[in-house]
C-alpha cells in the first residue's frame, strides 16, 4: 500500500502526540527519564496509552488495540524521534508485539497482547550483543541461526526441563530496554549440532535464573541491559512445529517493519536538531546581525533541509511499503548522522558543551547506527535480496579487464 504522506486522521494523531510531548517531554524532562530505574517515565508511558492509545496503535481491536497499521506507528516513532522520548516503543510495539501475533497460540496472543495494548505489559527482544541487525535479516540472511548461539556454545542454548518444560543457558547483551521489560523474548538455540534450530521464547520478569544488568549506552534515551540466564523456566513462543518453520520468517517480517519505524524515529531526530538549530541561528548574533542570515549559514541549513525531506520521503514510501525498508532505513540514518552533526557545529562553542541538547541528538543519530546498522551494510543487503550480485558479475569484471588494459597502457 502506498503511503506519501498523512491523511487527516493520521495527521490529527501526530499532531495530538506532538502536542503531548512538547508539553511533558522537553530536553530537561528527557534527561529526568532517563535517570529513573526505568529509563523512562512510567507515568508519560500510561499517559500515551490511555490518551492515544500508543503501545497498541498497530495492534487490532480484538486484542485492545487501535486498530491502525504501520503507517500510523511509523508517524507517531517520527514524534518520539523528535522529542527524542525515552520509551518501550520501539522495543514492545516494534518488536515484540508483531513477533507474539505472528508466532504466538492463541492463548497467548489473548493473555499478552491486551496487556501491551494498555501499558501494564512492557517487552524486550533478546538476542547475544551485535546480532541484532543479523536476527531482523537487515544486514545479514538471518538462517541458520548461528547468530543466536550456533548451537555449539555462546548466544542462549536451549533444553528440555525435566517436567518437559524449557531451560535456558546463556547470555546476551544490547538488550534494548531489556533491564526493566516485564517480558523477554529470547531468541535461543536447541538441538545440538545435528539439529540446531533457533527458537523464540517467552521469560517473564522475576523467573529463577535470570539477571539484569543495565549497560552504560551513548544514547541514554535507548536504555539497554546486559541479559544472563542460568537454567532458567521459559516457555516456547508458539507451538514446536509452528515455530520451527515459523521464525527465520517471522523475523525477517518483523524485521522489515522495525528497519521502516527506525527510519521514522531517525526523521524525526534529524527534524527536531534541524528545527532547533533554525531557531538558534535566528536568535544567536555576531557582528551585530544573526547568524542565520549570513549567505554561508543559510546554504548549510538549505542543505540540511533537503536531506530531511528526502529521508522523510523514504521513511513514508518505506512504512506503506516494507519491502524496501532496509534502503530507507540507511538513508535516514545517514540524514540523521549528517544532521546532528552539523547541529552541533552551528551551535559554535556552546554545542559543543556535552550537556547541551545538541548532542542528545547527536548520540542518538550515532547511537542507531551502531545499533541498527551500518549503513553501508544495509543497502549491501538490499542489493542482495534485490539480486544485484549474481554469479556473472565477477566473471564479467574479469573478462572486460583485458580489454581495457591495452588502452591504459596507450595513455
Amino acid at each position: 500500500m502506498a503511503f506519501t504522506g498523512p491523511t487527516e486522521e493520521q495527521d490529527e494523531i501526530r499532531r495530538t502526540l506532538r502536542a503531548l510531548l512538547a508539553r511533558h517531554s522537553g530536553p530537561d524532562d528527557v534527561k529526568a527519564a532517563v535517570r529513573t530505574a526505568e529509563g523512562y517515565d512510567p507515568g508519560l508511558w500510561t499517559r500515551l496509552a490511555g490518551q492515544l492509545g500508543l503501545p497498541g496503535l498497530a495492534l487490532p481491536e480484538s486484542y485492545g488495540g487501535v486498530g491502525c497499521g504501520l503507517p500510523e506507528l511509523a508517524l507517531a516513532c517520527e514524534e518520539t524521534g523528535r522529542a527524542l522520548l525515552p520509551s518501550p516503543l520501539l522495543a514492545t510495539s516494534g518488536i515484540a508485539a508483531p513477533l507474539i501475533a505472528a508466532l504466538g497460540t492463541p492463548e497467548q496472543r489473548g493473555e499478552l497482547l491486551p496487556r501491551i495494548a494498555d501499558a501494564s505489559l512492557t517487552c524486550a527482544f533478546t538476542v547475544p550483543g551485535g546480532t541484532l541487525t543479523t536476527a531482523l535479516a537487515l544486514i545479514d540472511a538471518n538462517e541458520p541461526g548461528e547468530w543466536a548461539g550456533g548451537g555449539r556454545a555462546g548466544g542462549v542454548q536451549a533444553r528440555r526441563a525435566p517436567d518437559g518444560g524449557w531451560l535456558l543457558y546463556g547470555e546476551a547483551g544490547q538488550v534494548l530496554g531489556g533491564h526493566s521489560a516485564g517480558l523477554l523474548v529470547v531468541a535461543a538455540h536447541t538441538g545440538g549440532f545435528p539439529r540446531s534450530r533457533t527458537l523464540l521464547f517467552l521469560v517473564r520478569a522475576g523467573a529463577a535464573g535470570l539477571s539484569r544488568t543495565r549497560l552504560t549506552a551513548m544514547d541514554e534515551t535507548r536504555a539497554q541491559a546486559r541479559v544472563e540466564l542460568r537454567d532458567c523456566a521459559a516457555e516456547l513462543l508458539g507451538d514446536e512445529d509452528g515455530s520451527v518453520v515459523g521464525v527465520p520468517g517471522a523475523l525477517a517480517a518483523v524485521g522489515a517493519g522495525v528497519a521502516a519505524l527506525v527510519a521514522a524515529e531517525a526523521v524525526g531526530t534529524a527534524s527536531g536538531a534541524l528545527d532547533r538549530t533554525v531557531a538558534y541561528v535566528r536568535e544567536r548574533e555576531q557582528f551585530g546581525r544573526a547568524i542565520g542570515s549570513f549567505q554561508a549559514v543559510k546554504h548549510r541549513l538549505a542543505d540540511l533541509y533537503v536531506r530531511v525531506q528526502a529521508a522523510r520521503s523514504a521513511a513514508y514510501y518505506a512504512a506503506g511499503d516494507p519491502g524496501e525498508s532496509g534502503l530507507a532505513l540507511a538513508q535516514c540514518l545517514e540524514a540523521a548522522r549528517a544532521v546532528t552533526a552539523e547541529a552541533v557545529q552551528l551551535h559554535g562553542g556552546i554545542g559543543f558543551t556535552w550537556e547541551h541538547e545538541a548532542h542528545l541528538y547527536f548520540k542518538r543519530a550515532a547511537s542507531d547506527e551502531l545499533l541498527f546498522g551500518p549503513v553501508h551494510r544495509l543497502r549491501g543487503r538490499a542489493a542482495e535480496v534485490a539480486g544485484l550480485f549474481d554469479a556473472h558479475g565477477p566473471d564479467t569484471e574479469q573478462a572486460a579487464a583485458p580489454a581495457l588494459a591495452p588502452a591504459s597502457a596507450a595513455v
